[in-house]
């Protein structure tokens, strides 16, 4: 199309096309972040934790692994979720329900979502048989539950749920517990050679927890043995 000029020319410049204002691009929206779901394929390569816990009810120790995935790897949004869950042991006895158990934990592992539901369930199961106190005077109401608190523990490293301050309340009732259980333990070692008093110490001849300190004198209740001869 032709162009008529009708003032007079005073200068002149060549347009280079660097001097072409480029056309604005258009904005690329950012990849939403990726959430767990049971879409996700396992990949080969899986970041695991195992855990030991060696329970009174069982002859035998249990290996608990807990494997993670990890999401949006190298971006901001980068998240490690637990993806399954196995349970190892020489006993048994267990072994049927322990299958079915990491199978149905699993499965709500790669469901996605809030799964601090699943904690809940888990430490609620009782032992008919009243459960037991676990090293350090702890108590634990089954063999499951136990299973669930080594889960909460993992959670709580991997930041899904945040390690909550113990009410007043709570810490009078685990101190209680560990009382009862301290005074269980003195019951207990007091039954063993009932015949004899707690505080008897051992005696180098007859090997019984039989010796007390008698009229000043180191004597043996059971065999009578006496440093004072």
């Amino acid at each position: 199309m032709a162009v008529k000029i009708e003032k007079k020319i005073v200068g002149y410049k060549v347009h280079k096309p660097s001097d072409v204002a480029p056309a604005s691009e258009p904005v690329q929206e950012q990849p939403q972040p990726v959430e767990m779901n049971e879409k996700i394929e396992r990949p080969d390569f899986l970041l695991g934790t195992t855990y030991k816990i060696k329970p009174p009810v069982s002859e035998h120790a249990f290996y608990i692994t807990i494997n993670d995935i990890l999401l949006n790897e190298g971006t901001d949004h980068e998240t490690r979720r637990p993806y399954e869950i196995f349970i190892n042991s020489k006993s048994m006895e267990h072994f049927q329900w322990v299958i079915a158990l990491t199978r149905v934990i699993s499965a709500v592992f790669r469901k996605g979502g809030d799964i601090t539901f699943l904690l809940e369930e888990l430490l609620s199961v009782h032992d008919p048989s009243g459960g037991y106190y676990k090293k350090g005077g702890i108590f634990v109401p089954s063999l499951v539950a136990e299973i669930g608190a080594v889960i909460e523990k993992h959670m709580k490293a991997l930041g899904i749920i945040e390690s909550e301050e113990m009410s007043d309340a709570h810490k009078r009732m685990i101190a209680e517990k560990r009382a009862e259980y301290e005074a269980r333990q003195k019951n207990e070692a007091s039954a063993d050679g009932s015949a004899f008093p707690a505080n008897a110490t051992m005696c180098k001849k007859c090997s019984q927890k039989s010796v007390i300190l008698m009229d000043g004198c180191q004597t043996c209740l059971n065999c009578g043995d006496s440093k004072c001869g």
